[in-house]
């Protein structure tokens, strides 16, 4: 018995419900994306899906496909820059439904190991005017009833306006849910920072009672030694045991508060042996100097490195710099972090205005955070300085 178009649309919205409902019961942002991308593929029954979440340089800061095994995808190679069709639906947030992608005039090929692919359906996913992603599904498989299959050799049957509409449906929902995610995933960040603050706080509490009490007792044997030696002697007995009990809580508080890294090694060892190994392991040339540098408190140390950490990573991972140079040196009484790097740059104000701006932001927070602040200077194709200026203690 044939379905008539009724039947049809209640069985894709019954499937789009279910999709949504998939989406609904993950709080990391990467089993979302995962969740949203097998859902779209099974939705519209594509061979292919994939969603990319764009980063700040013009590449992508995630990029989760389905229907590629893992081989293959290893095989492809890097993630894709924002180009050809990507870019005209992040840049003009419009959908974008092709019978074969091929041969669109936007389009730029793909790495030899990429699957062929024809029939094409793209679909931005937005919060307002932010663009979130780009979900793409190429090669339906299924043709709708009556409906001719697609004469090209990777092709299925072609996207229709139906199939447009429904995972224009979905990406609604699918922006709710990424920006669920986030917000969960930020919210822990933050749940975290505010238990390490606590922590912090009592600790702090802990050692000064500690050294309250060491140098009351300590002023008190100076006032026995002459007239009660014996009562003298066990008041320097209860300063030794304070002593140890105060340094013991100042043990907890760099175990709690501090990066194993920097515990053992101090800000400027961690600092130069990360940034080896990211010159051993990168063709960009990597350099670090620092001069003048004089002890940061703990929580200014970890903001330092944390910085430069995802500086470097935008760095080499996003701006295709051939060269990145980290310095680090006195300012006072704190110290001012530098990481230039010749890439292709970027346009600060419009990172701003896309709302594509996660990575820049979570570095502001942390220097902020610590009583610092920082500074992003950049142009396209003028590569990017990143600077963070701590006060020191």
């Amino acid at each position: 018995m044939t379905k008539g178009p009724g039947a049809e649309r209640g069985a894709g919205l019954s499937a789009v419900s279910g999709a949504i409902l998939a989406m609904s019961r993950h709080l990391e942002v990467r089993d979302v994306l995962k969740t949203i991308v097998a859902s779209a593929r099974e939705l519209l029954d594509a061979e292919y899906a994939a969603l990319g979440v764009p980063d700040d340089h013009g590449g992508f800061a995630q990029f989760v496909v389905d229907g590629v095994s893992e081989e293959q995808w290893k095989a492809i190679g890097p993630l894709p820059r924002q180009h050809g069709i990507l870019a005209a639906m992040l840049r003009e947030a419009t959908p974008q439904r092709l019978g074969d992608v091929r041969r669109d005039p936007r389009f730029e090929g793909w790495p030899s190991a990429h699957p062929d692919m024809s029939d094409f359906l793209g679909m931005p996913v937005a919060d307002g005017d932010e663009i979130l992603g780009a979900l793409f599904l190429a090669n339906k498989r299924r043709c709708a009833e009556g409906g001719p299959p697609s004469p090209e050799p990777a092709g299925g049957c072609g996207f229709t306006e139906e199939d447009e509409a429904l995972l224009g449906m979905l990406a609604q929902h699918a922006a709710i849910a990424l920006t669920n995610a986030r917000l969960y995933e930020r919210s822990r960040e933050l749940t975290i920072a505010g238990e390490r603050a606590r922590l912090a706080h009592e600790l702090h509490d802990a050692v000064s009672q500690k050294l309250f009490s060491l140098r009351l007792t300590a002023q008190a044997a100076t006032a026995l030694v002459d007239r009660d030696p014996a009562r003298a002697k066990g008041e320097l007995q209860q300063v030794t045991r304070l002593a140890a009990e105060a340094a013991d809580e100042l043990r907890a508080a760099v175990v709690e508060l501090r990066p194993a890294a920097l515990d053992e090694d101090g800000l400027i060892a961690t600092l130069r042996t990360q940034i080896q190994v990211l010159d051993r392991a990168h063709s960009a040339k990597v350099t670090f100097a620092a001069h003048g540098l004089r002890a940061l408190p703990a929580s200014q140390e970890e903001a330092v490195l944390r910085v430069a950490q995802e500086a470097l990573h935008n760095a080499l991972r996003h701006a295709d710099a051939q060269r990145v140079d980290v310095t680090l040196v006195r300012h006072g009484q704190g110290a001012v972090l530098r990481i230039a790097d010749d890439g292709r740059g970027f346009d600060p104000s419009a990172v701003r205005r896309a709302g594509r701006h996660l990575g820049l932001v979570s570095m502001r927070d942390r220097a902020s955070g610590v009583g610092g602040m920082l500074t992003v200077e950049s142009a396209p194709g003028k590569g990017t300085a990143v600077e963070m200026e701590v006060p020191g203690g």
